[in-house]
């Protein structure tokens, strides 16, 4: 479990194609009712920041009215209540999802940092094995993408300069239809229609549509249209954390929320997002009735799900970035063939466990040295060798150390390298309000040595932190010979984006000095 990226990607590679470059047998993980004659198809839908809570079948009092069509979806097929991410942001989550592997293995540690365009994927597999396989929209696993914020932010957080990294438009609500807001995803969708059509109409390949959708992201804005769907009384205020615990007042200042806490404003950005995920709702709708429409409901899977998860003023915080429960859930909800309708599925999952199920849905055999398990089983009511937790992990920008949290029954354990942990009961409180590590010295002991067990935290927490510095050093060499650093850096914890002259506080020797204090290791 502890191998590092090297000689894991290569063991991978030898699994996936041996050394001749064919494709080895490997175990297959259940067996599945999969395919007799025809392989299945499989549609694959992944959102972003969607909070996995915020659905009316999951019995959220406020979209009661406004996810009709992924509750639909949940009747036909599997509903896993406790499904997460494995990195609490955009790039690291993909690329553990697309990798099958934690990202301690696959190295995917920030925005900038994810997936190499040789790494193999689900996808390699399954174009290997004769899938037609297209992608629409937004996929983000491989390195080399986003802003320069995403990877100086993500580089220096651990020089503790506490100054914004961020800037977030107000929220917004607009008349009308709000498509043009979301017009690119709209985009995609008809994308996606066409070329289902085309596929169904000229090939007999099985294939595997991958569609990723930009919303709910932020910023938070929507329209009266998707307003009206979500019930006012179920937007609740959040409680407010009985610890201001260090690793998250930090979070809270470099991501530099400006329009304050009032139960207004609280409210109104809590019922934008809640639209923004009624209009992903819509946007499902359309690839659901296609599927129906083209007669390939019998022979496809659909799988559901997003990267991660969208705070949206739970504990005083917008965007992901922590494992609390509204960062780092997500939905998911499988559909397809021979599949049981109407099950619910407690055991705690996580996008990890994509790649493998996706082998089993093509009746092909997982690779060896994934680190997730397939679903099918569970899907099945077969007997599962799927752990009963999960692991997640966070390295970028705004969190000022590594953090590790690991999921097991009723118990949540957060680890922060150099600082002190937290621990939740979700039972008793489901809104992580209560740090009980304190009080619970037993069962941190026992959450904590089995999280060793799956991954050296220090270790791993030591190794990203020298990558950090090595790679800003280099930055700021090259910024320093244009002469674009004291510039570049003064946007940067101004909040880089949509800064006016007058809104940039200047880089300072004080801010400096702290650089310099952390590049040299303090």
């Amino acid at each position: 479990m502890t191998t590092g990226k090297c000689d894991r990607r290569q063991f991978l590679k030898a699994a996936v194609f041996g050394a001749s470059g064919m494709i080895l047998p490997q175990r297959v993980r259940g067996a599945t009712q999969a395919a007799k004659g025809k392989r299945p198809n499989i549609i694959f839908i992944e959102t972003d920041s969607q909070d996995g809570r915020g659905l009316g079948c999951m019995g959220h009092a406020a979209m009661r009215r406004a996810t009709p069509n992924l509750d639909a979806l949940a009747r036909q097929g599997t509903l896993f209540r406790n499904a997460y991410c494995n990195s609490p942001m955009c790039c690291p989550s993909r690329a553990s999802m697309w990798s099958g592997l934690w990202t301690h293995h696959c190295e995917g540690w920030n925005n900038y940092k994810g997936l190499s365009e040789t790494d193999p994927t689900f996808r390699t597999r399954l174009e290997e094995a004769g899938y037609l396989v297209q992608t629409f929209g937004k996929t983000d696993y491989l390195s080399g993408g986003h802003s320069i914020r995403a990877r100086v932010s993500a580089w220096t957080r651990s020089a503790n300069i506490e100054r914004p990294n961020y800037r977030m438009e107000p929220p917004q609500i607009i008349k009308g239809d709000s498509s043009q807001i979301h017009e690119g995803d709209w985009q995609t969708v008809e994308r996606g229609l066409n070329w289902l059509k085309d596929v169904a109409a000229t090939d007999d390949r099985p294939f595997m549509l991958y569609v990723g959708f930009n919303a709910p992201h932020p910023a938070f804005r929507t329209s009266e249209k998707y307003l009206e769907r979500i019930d006012e009384k179920g937007v609740t205020i959040p409680p407010t954390d009985q610890q201001d615990h260090p690793v998250m007042r930090y979070q809270r200042i470099v991501k530099s929320w400006l329009y304050g806490f009032s139960d207004e404003m609280v409210r109104k950005v809590r019922r934008i997002y809640f639209a923004m995920i009624a209009e992903v709702d819509a946007m499902v709708g359309e690839l659901l009735a296609a599927i129906k429409k083209l007669g390939l409901t019998e022979s496809t899977y659909v799988i559901f799900t997003s990267d991660h998860g969208e705070n949206a003023m739970e504990h005083r915080q917008f965007y992901k970035m922590n494992h609390y429960e509204s960062s780092a859930r997500v939905p998911m909800i499988v559909a397809g063939p021979g599949l049981p309708k109407g099950v619910e599925v407690e055991t705690p999952v996580s996008l990890v466990d994509i790649y493998p199920t996706l082998m089993d849905m093509a009746n092909r055999a997982t690779p060896q040295g994934l680190d997730g398990h397939s679903l099918m089983p569970l899907l099945t009511g077969q007997p599962s060798d799927h752990p009963n937790w999960v692991l997640s992990e966070y390295h970028d920008s705004t969190c000022n150390t590594g953090s590790f949290m690991i999921r097991r029954g009723n118990w949540k354990y957060i680890a922060y390298v150099g600082y002190e942990p937290q621990l939740f009961n979700l039972k008793d409180d489901p809104d992580e309000i209560r740090n009980l590590a304190k009080a619970r010295p037993k069962v941190v002991k026992e959450m904590d040595a089995l999280l060793r067990k799956i991954v050296p935290y220090e270790a791993v927490d030591a190794k990203v932190k020298a990558y950090d510095r090595q790679s800003f050093r280099r930055w700021r060499e090259e910024m320093k010979a244009r002469g674009e650093y004291e510039k570049n850096m003064a946007q940067l914890f101004s909040g880089w984006d949509n800064l006016r002259d007058d809104e940039i506080t200047p880089w300072t020797e004080k801010d400096e000095a702290l650089i310099l204090r952390w590049l040299g290791g303090a």
